[in-house]
């Protein structure tokens, strides 16, 4: 069975404010055209303790365009997994059209969540 991985980085300049970065693995192209990709937030636990990881979640698409089937198939630490998997659920993709067949081909997407680096300046003296 062919899978597809669309890869999604998270990163956070600060609590108060995430910025998503979306990067597309090269060389894997789904047959099903995403409409509307929903990045997951970042979990406020995960912010507090400062936990980063990665969840892959897979899932089937159907003849409108909306996932099911969603399950995770790797996660580094749980606090990701609900997030991920509701992004997922948001998410659409183009219906297919009169006389287009469905590959039946799973989607795996992996949403790597990331903490950029906390700079500590020292005081003047």
């Amino acid at each position: 069975m062919k899978h597809v991985l669309l890869l999604l980085v998270l990163s956070a300049g600060s609590i108060s404010a995430l910025e998503p970065q979306v990067v597309h693995l090269p060389g894997l192209n789904s047959e099903r055209v995403p409409l509307h990709t929903v990045v997951p937030a970042y979990p406020a636990a995960a912010l507090r303790d400062r936990i980063e990881g990665d969840v892959q979640v897979c899932f089937n698409v159907d003849r409108k365009g909306k996932p099911y089937r969603i399950a995770v198939r790797k996660s580094t630490h749980r606090v990701f997994e609900k997030p991920s998997r509701r992004a997922v659920r948001a998410s659409s993709y183009r219906p297919l059209g009169e006389g287009e067949k469905d590959s039946g081909i799973k989607t795996c997407r992996t949403f790597r969540f990331r903490l950029d680096p906390i700079e500590v300046s020292q005081p003047d003296s």
